[in-house]
């Protein structure tokens, strides 16, 4: 029953309000049914004892003389002529007795002969001057005790066929159930009708927000806002607001991440270019020395590993810069060397600060994540924990791997991140819009880490900062480009 009741309760609100509807049905007609029935007992058994009473009354004044008397035939006469009188009762048997017990007469002298007694378990049918009824026998029992002058003279013992009050208990019981059937039938209809009718917006509204759940909400249509029901337009209304709140909010998080990849730009190219003309110096020095001396073995020699290791370094950091910050339209997957491009764009930045770095990476390639977002979220802990490092200060890079989660840790030397700013990372179930004045960096690494179902951790310590970002392999969902 419980289980029915859940499955009930539980499932569709168009099934579920008419099967109710139609559960409280059956339980009031159950209630009623049930009243009905006993009122109509009741009704029948008044009615029957008002007649059996009526019925042993003339019995009892006719036979009692002649009980006196002894008289067997007269009260034989008497029972035969009552039972003729009395047909409305369907009587089956009358026994009359004398004050021994014995039978005086019966209306069926060849089942009960008279001066015979009559056995115990026939006498126990008969416990009042009510009628008994046996449902399973469907037959009524009742006596009468005769008396003269205070003394009991005789008893009169009758037994009545009550299948008729059955039978008519029987039929008003069908006619109670099928008229509830079907009225339960008409209401379970009518009210699936109706509540069908009254959810068919909601269905529509439950259609665009299942529709959407797999990418972009979509508006719902003008033609599909009922115009009859301002409750449901202005509800349909609402939704359409919230959707075009949530695409304007989507492009601005777009924009912002763009924004960022050249903010990061940006603050890389002086030291970029720096780090190519450094280089590029040297290449002409050694091309200036093959003019004039190329003519000399050793010095050709020493000139051509000076350019060869030249362009190495070039081509080391324009690799890089191009890794970062080029659209992957591939679902290319993390590597070491996606990680060791970090350090290369970085030290550009360390080296103009002064500052040391500690560089720890134990990446072995079994876990499988997109390259994008995370070199992003990356570099962007990185220029943060060194912007915040004062000069000649220390910042430390770690990375660790095993084929089910990958961790990455950057610890700085600054005043620590606000206790305003933290919860852009450590709480990603709270709605944290970007907002001005806000860490850009911060709120792109927030979204790259609910892009791949990572978490982040915020450790202050005597000296600095530990921020750790953790990505299991569960979380890894398909964005090569999550900023």
């Amino acid at each position: 029953m419980t289980t029915w009741l859940h499955r009930v309760t539980s499932s569709r609100v168009a099934l579920r309000v008419p099967l109710l509807v139609a559960l409280l049905m059956i339980i009031i007609s159950a209630v009623i049914s049930d009243q009905v029935l006993r009122r109509l007992s009741e009704m029948q058994e008044r009615n029957l004892q008002g007649l059996v009473e009526s019925y042993l009354d003339g019995v009892s004044a006719s036979i009692l003389p002649s009980i006196m008397r002894g008289d067997v035939w007269e009260v034989f006469d008497v029972l035969d002529r009552s039972a003729s009188s009395y047909a409305s009762l369907d009587l089956k048997e009358t026994i009359v007795t004398g004050s021994d017990g014995s039978v005086i007469a019966s209306n069926h002298p060849a089942n009960r002969p008279s001066f015979s007694q009559l056995p115990q378990e026939f006498l126990d049918q008969f416990r009042s001057r009510m009628v008994e009824v046996n449902q399973k026998t469907m037959e009524g029992f009742v006596r009468r005790d005769l008396l003269y002058q205070g003394q009991k003279v005789g008893t009169i013992f009758t037994i009545l066929d009550v299948s008729h009050l059955m039978g008519e208990r029987r039929n008003v019981l069908v006619t109670l159930l099928i008229t509830n059937g079907v009225l339960a039938g008409l209401f379970a209809a009518g009210g699936f009708w109706l509540v069908s009718y009254m959810i068919r917006p909601i269905r529509t509204l439950e259609n665009h927000m299942r529709n959407s759940s797999g990418g972009m909400i979509s508006l719902i249509d003008n033609s599909e806002i009922p115009k009859g029901d301002p409750e449901v337009s202005r509800l349909f209304h609402r939704f359409n607001e919230l959707v075009k709140s949530e695409h304007e909010q989507r492009d601005f998080a777009r924009r912002l991440a763009e924004e960022e990849k050249l903010a990061s730009l940006g603050r890389l190219s002086s030291s970029m270019a720096h780090e190519i003309n450094n280089p590029l110096g040297g290449l002409f020095n050694a091309i200036d020395t093959l003019k004039t001396h190329g003519s000399k073995p050793g010095v050709r020699e020493t000139s051509l590993v000076l350019i060869e290791r030249g362009l190495i370094g070039i081509r080391d950091v324009v690799k890089a810069m191009l890794a970062t910050y080029k659209y992957e339209r591939s679902q290319t997957r993390l590597s070491r060397d996606d990680l060791n491009d970090i350090q290369i764009l970085a030290l550009p930045e360390l080296r103009r600060k002064q500052q040391e770095l500690v560089w720890e990476v134990d990446f072995d390639g079994t876990f499988s994540v997109p390259a994008g977002p995370i070199r992003q979220a990356a570099l962007n802990l990185m220029l943060n924990a060194i912007a915040a490092t004062p000069e000649k200060g220390c910042v430390s890079f770690g990375a660790t791997s095993n084929s089910e989660s990958l961790k990455i840790e950057v610890t700085d030397e600054g005043a620590g991140i606000s206790d305003a700013l933290s919860p852009m990372l450590t709480n990603l179930d709270l709605r944290n819009q970007m907002n001005p004045g806000q860490g850009l960096g911060l709120w792109v690494i927030r979204q790259i880490l609910i892009e791949l179902g990572g978490s982040a951790t915020i450790e202050r310590l005597s000296t600095g900062t530990r921020i750790c970002l953790v990505f299991h392999q569960q979380g890894t969902v398909a964005h090569a480009n999550a900023a």
